[in-house]
């Protein structure tokens, strides 16, 4: 796709989605019935994903599963069960990523619960149709795209901010699309969310995408909420968006290598951290 700001994606004349369905028209020069079928088909793989999630299976280190199940079947205590069933969702995805499940990379595999936790069980709750979901997948993708350009959307690059940062960015934005918010309204929800999660560090242990990765997947999600939620309510962000991202992409440059997905780091160095990385490797 040829955006490459925030200013130019928000700037379009048609609705954003439109405008981002018919860049990506021209930029893998396909058919619009092409580059919508394309996204259909991720949006109900993530579906699908949640749906065929089983909590009796666990990653091959025995780090990561059944806690997906864990929180929806438990006493609630804090949560509504909208939030309980973001929360889940979340996990489920991370969950069937390490357990080498079919998954969306949104953008990334690391981060592909953050997406379907916020608007699957929106959909749930508020009866919203997959052409609406659809619609709202490519304003994320739009928003993702001009992350890619100005920032990242690699740990190994950026640091984990550049993964459920983006991803949570993306999610903002989306969910902004669906309850009927201004483009200059998703801009705002994606520079909250990316400002929230900056800095945020890639810390594997053991090298494997399960810890800290599943959990952060929720972290990602409930930002999301809170940066649409704010931006819906007319809440600003004094720095600009596109500046925002630039900020984010000199962070990324400044973190030390060991906190960019090397395992070398964080968590990952910890006592336990490296007892686990020893037994499993």
């Amino acid at each position: 796709m040829a955006f490459s700001s925030i200013v130019q994606l928000t700037g379009c004349a048609a609705p954003l989605w439109e405008a981002v369905l018919t860049a990506d028209m021209t930029d893998r020069g396909v058919s619009r019935e092409k580059s919508w079928g394309k996204m259909e088909k991720l949006w109900l793989q993530m579906k699908a994903t949640v749906a065929a999630y089983e909590p009796d299976t666990r990653s091959p280190s025995g780090l990561v599963g059944g806690e997906g199940a864990q929180v929806l079947g438990g006493a609630s205590r804090l949560c509504d069960p909208f939030l309980k069933e973001i929360i889940a969702t979340a996990l489920k995805t991370g969950e069937c990523n390490a357990c080498m499940q079919r998954i969306v990379a949104a953008p990334t595999a690391g981060a592909s619960g953050v997406m379907p936790a916020v608007l699957i069980p929106l959909q749930h709750r508020d009866g919203f149709s997959d052409e609406a979901m659809v619609q709202a997948l490519f304003v994320a993708a739009g928003f993702g795209q001009v992350i890619a350009h100005r920032a990242s959307i690699s740990g190994a690059e950026g640091g984990c901010q550049a993964e459920i940062g983006s991803a949570s960015a993306m999610a903002a934005a989306a969910l902004v699309q669906l309850c009927g918010g201004a483009a200059e309204q998703m801009a705002e929800a994606v520079a909250v969310a990316i400002t929230n999660l900056m800095g945020l560090v890639c810390d594997p242990v053991a090298g494997l995408v399960e810890v800290p990765c599943v959990k952060r997947n929720v972290i990602g999600a409930m930002n999301a909420l809170s940066a649409a939620e704010m931006a819906l309510c007319g809440c600003t962000m004094p720095i600009p968006c596109d500046e925002v991202l630039d900020a984010m992409r000199a962070v990324g440059d400044a973190m030390p290598e060991t906190l960019r997905e090397t395992g070398r780091g964080g968590l990952a160095v910890t006592p336990t951290g490296e007892r686990i990385a020893q037994e499993f490797l």
